[in-house]
């Protein structure tokens, strides 16, 4: 069973940028994205890469991120 931690730092996501942690994305309390993997991020935005052409941009103060560990 998975096991999630929440990113909220920058040093969180900066970990999690350089090993290319899989994340799951919550907006809402509602699951929007999972098992993508973080290429970017500034204090307003996260960028997270599913697949080649799948990229999708979240608010970063209207989301929850947590890294999936197996």
């Amino acid at each position: 069973m998975p096991i999630n931690r929440r990113l909220i730092t920058d040093q969180d996501f900066s970990e999690a940028l350089e090993r290319h942690l899989r994340v799951r994305v919550f907006q809402d309390d509602q699951l929007i994205g999972s098992g993508g993997t973080i290429i970017r991020f500034d204090d307003q935005t996260i960028v997270v890469q599913s697949s080649v052409s799948d990229v999708a941009y979240h608010p970063r103060k209207q989301c929850e991120f947590f890294e999936i560990k197996k």
